[in-house]
């Protein structure tokens, strides 16, 4: 059974920096391809994509953080980590860790962290 145990989160002035971090247990190599990644949800709103990293270290991003957030993983501790820079009020949200596993022709497999709050204040 996979776990993600998220940290990092908390409250800071607009302009400020934090950084996520998101260990992974229990992954084995037959769940596929693992793409380790970073979602968000503010209040009143629907759940979003904020960056993904495959094992490879490519990456994707949301329009709204490109510049501002980086995301990278250590794939020896199956940890994945976002720098966020820079950050605004619009940021403040439960960010939630998310591991996808993919084997071919196989429907893909996600597991979801508990969330970690971030505020942003003015």
């Amino acid at each position: 059974q996979v776990q993600l145990v998220e940290s990092g989160g908390g409250l800071v002035q607009a302009g400020g920096s934090l950084r996520l971090s998101c260990v992974a247990s229990g992954i084995v190599p037959s769940m596929g391809a693992i793409t380790m990644g970073w979602y968000r949800q503010a209040p009143g709103k629907e759940r979003e994509l904020v960056a993904t990293i495959t094992r490879g270290a490519v990456t994707n991003y949301a329009d709204s953080v490109k510049d501002r957030f980086t995301i990278s993983r250590d794939n020896a501790k199956n940890t994945v980590y976002l720098q966020m820079n820079r950050l605004k009020p619009d940021d403040t949200a439960v960010y939630y860790c998310n591991v996808e596993g993919r084997r071919p022709f196989d429907t893909p497999r996600t597991w979801w962290g508990q969330g970690t709050q971030v505020t942003v204040s003015s």
